[in-house]
Formats: structure tokens, sequence, C-alpha cells
């Protein structure tokens, strides 16, 4: 087994170790390229349009739409926020009240 980078790494949840980290983007940049390279072995391709015939457009579009799904959810997340204490103010009132 390796040593703990530092004895701050091992009281870390395994998420958030920088060995993990490392881990896991190793481990997408490889599911992306095998994905990607998958297409030179599919030799049946049949386009409804032109563009969605070439090399690479399923992986651009899936990245485009996670794009902006994540900046829809950035966007939501800014209109739906409330205030920190928007439960704690009547709680406080009524205690005080009483």
């Amino acid at each position: 087994m390796s040593e703990p980078e530092s004895p701050d790494q091992e009281t870390k949840d395994w998420v958030y170790r920088d060995s993990t980290k490392r881990m896991l983007m190793a481990l997408l940049i490889i599911g992306c390229a095998v994905s990607v390279g998958l297409e030179f072995f599919i030799t049946e391709k049949h386009p409804k349009f032109g563009i969605d015939g070439t090399f690479g457009f399923f992986a651009l579009l899936g990245f485009i739409c996670c794009t902006i799904m994540i900046f829809l959810a950035k966007l939501l997340g800014l209109v739906l926020k409330v205030p920190t204490n928007f439960y704690g103010d009547n709680d406080e009132e009524e205690e005080s009240s009483s």
C-alpha cells in the first residue's frame, strides 16, 4: 500500500482526497476517449441529417447539452434562492412573544 500524502489526507473522506480526484479525472478522460474512439468501429451509420453523420457529433452534442444544463441549473438556483434565515425569523418572534 502507498503511504498517505499527508496526515490530513488520511482523515479526509475518499471523495476529497487528491489521489481520488486524479483517479476520477483519469477515468473521465479514458471514458471520453473510448466513447469517441468507438466511432471508428461503427461502420453502419444512418444519418437523418447531414451533420449527424460526422465524426464526434454525438460527443460534441452531449458536451454542449451538459454545459447548457449546468448553466440553467445555476440560473434556476439564483431564481429560487431564499434567504438563510427564511424559517428562523418567524420562530424567534413566536418564542419571544410567548
